[in-house]
């Protein structure tokens, strides 16, 4: 108890002599700082391990190590993960919107180091995956875990995770602004603009250690601009809808692939296909080792011919569409790369392949239509692009623009990056209504939004309206029985369940019964089994607010009865019990 002493005299303090909102920002500061300095560990254990691993690597011979190593980086991986973590650490984005919806936004304890340990093994050896999710799932877990440790409520626990996602980006990527707006667009918080104000700290703080860490130069070198020319719109437009397909390819193709990988349940039969499968592709085309960020340097930088060192198209001539046909090859085998890292066992995410897949298609796009006579620059091209990719696979078309600016320094290239990303966005929009990250918790009714009705809703938990104080009713009691209980009771509704096996076989209801409980030459007479009716729907205790909701509007009902999966009684949820609820966790997150 002495030991705790200590904790509890902190919070004390803090209480005394910080009000909420300045601790907020003392707080946002320092998430910032364990931000940046996770962001420059994972970057640098990953360069470490590449180049202790691939320096010696001749540029113009096939090298065969690339079929040992992938594979050896997953199966590392994956055994840190099942006996070390034992717990599931992939897709991290995910998994911070699944906390922020349903963990009321707690993430674990070891969520602040696993990932940037798990990912570092699968990239530096590899992995065709990039390094941000996890880092922005360590920068969360570290903003959770921080307010967790000071006893903060929910909506300043949404918050810090926010400020964490917001400093992982701008401490990864040198990228403030896009720190911010990521979390906006992809985490789906709505925030206040006192809120912006912490997310920003977090996101300036880490961008200015990231730069102390590494200099100023920005991840992408690109100094080859060309201005924005009008008639350039209708190809930039073109541009933007051929990526919205991509990023449509990209989402739906990662998904089969990933039902694929699940269908295979012994661990290591899944590390053997994804291993191999990796290494394989990997061996052909060698762009998709690692994060693939050499590839975009040499792309935006005129040096295309790059691409092709150390593969096999390396001596097949130097006709154009060897090129071409290579990189389009790269952007369909991309996600079946991607998918075998993260599903085999390997720890990464998406970010580095969008950023990828959406340079090689507005490089092939610029290519082609220079190709054809129309002369276009490549590496304006290969920026929007990437925006593209982001915009359409994230659903973050602010993202995208703000990223691909920051990242490379072109915020000259605003209307260029604009242009193609809500394109990409609209097209793909047609098709999903959800980003690769969100349509996993979407499916099951468990994401967040900024939809405020449903957002609310989806905060809402069963467990919290089911109400258990109506008295049960057995189906061979008498009415005369049952008028005892009606005497005693201050509900019109009465369940009918079968005391054998607990199980809902009916409902009384008072109206139901009310000109005859008064006449006692009745009460031997009619028993509850005859009386009860059956209820317009029975709600599973597991359904997610937005569901019930649906299914008290589709019955006209304001009671109704849960159950759970074995069909037992529950208890009973009213409509306005939701709405006192809806109404109570409304005002809550619309506090300043």
């Amino acid at each position: 108890m002495e030991n705790r002493s200590w904790y509890i005299r902190l919070l004390s303090w803090r209480e005394k002599h910080i009000e909420q909102r300045q601790f907020i920002i003392i707080l946002s500061f320092i998430v910032g700082i364990f931000t940046a300095v996770a962001a420059f560990l994972l970057k640098s254990i990953i360069h470490l391990i590449q180049r202790l691993l691939t320096e010696n690597f001749s540029r113009n011979d096939v090298n065969y190590w690339y079929l040992v190593f992938p594979a050896i980086g997953i199966l590392i991986t994956s055994l840190f993960v099942r006996k070390i973590v034992k717990d599931d650490i992939s897709h991290g984005v995910t998994r911070i919107l699944y906390a922020i919806s349903q963990r009321k936004s707690i993430l674990k304890l070891h969520n602040t180091w696993t990932s940037l340990v798990g990912s570092s093994i699968t990239i530096g050896f590899g992995g065709s995956v990039g390094a941000e999710a996890p880092i922005v799932l360590t920068g969360s877990a570290i903003g959770s875990n921080l307010g967790k440790f000071f006893k903060m409520d929910q909506k300043t626990l949404m918050l810090l995770v926010g400020c964490g996602a917001a400093g992982a980006i701008g401490g990864i990527f040198k990228a403030p602004i896009a720190g911010l707006v990521f979390t906006l667009e992809v985490l789906m918080l709505d925030m206040t603009l006192t809120a912006i104000v912490p997310l920003l700290i977090s996101s300036v703080t880490a961008t200015s250690l990231a730069y102390f860490f590494s200099g100023s130069a920005a991840m992408f070198e690109f100094n080859t601009y060309e201005s924005f020319a009008i008639e350039r719109i209708p190809y930039l437009i073109l541009l933007g809808i051929v990526c919205g397909l991509v990023s449509l390819y990209f989402t739906r193709g990662m998904n089969r692939l990933e039902r694929f990988f699940r269908a295979i349940k012994k661990p290591y039969s899944k590390i053997a296909v994804g291993g191999i499968t990796l290494s394989i592709l990997i061996f052909i085309f060698p762009p998709l080792y690692g994060e693939g960020y050499e590839t975009i340097v040499a792309l935006l930088n005129g040096h295309s011919a790059s691409a092709l060192d150390r593969s096999f198209f390396l001596g097949l001539g130097d006709s154009p569409w060897v090129l071409v046909t290579y990189l389009v090859l790269i952007i369909i085998f991309k996600i079946l790369a991607a998918t075998a890292t993260t599903s085999a066992g390997g720890v990464g995410g998406i970010f580095a392949p969008s950023l990828f897949i959406g340079c090689l298609t507005g490089f092939v796009v610029a290519r082609l239509f220079n190709t054809f006579g129309v002369a276009i620059p490549e590496g304006n091209f290969a920026l929007a692009g990437m925006s593209g990719l982001m915009s359409g696979v994230m659903h973050a078309p602010l993202t995208g623009i703000f990223l691909i600016a920051e990242l490379t320094g072109g915020y000259n290239l605003f209307m260029t990056l604009m242009i193609v990303s809500t394109v990409s966005y609209l097209t793909i929009i047609l098709f999903e209504p959800h980003s690769l990250y969100a349509m996993r918790l979407a499916q099951k009714g468990e994401l967040l939004t900024h939809h405020k009705d449903r957002a609310v809703l989806t905060l809402l938990k069963m467990e919290n309206v089911i109400e258990t104080d109506l008295t049960q009713l057995a189906p061979k009691m008498t009415l005369g029985e049952l008028v005892k209980v009606i005497s005693l009771s201050k509900r019109n509704i009465f369940p009918v369940v079968n005391p054998d096996t607990n199980k809902l076989v009916g409902v009384v209801l008072l109206d139901e019964v009310r000109n005859i409980m008064f006449r006692p030459d009745l009460y031997n007479r009619f028993t509850v089994q005859k009386l009860m009716i059956s209820p317009p729907a029975t709600l599973n205790q597991n359904l997610s607010m937005e569901k019930v909701m649906e299914i008290f509007e589709d019955t006209g009902a304001w009671n109704l009865p849960v159950v759970d999966d074995n069909k037992c009684y529950v208890g009973y949820v009213s409509k306005s019990k939701i709405f006192t609820s809806y109404r109570h966790v409304l005002v809550h997150f619309s506090d300043e």
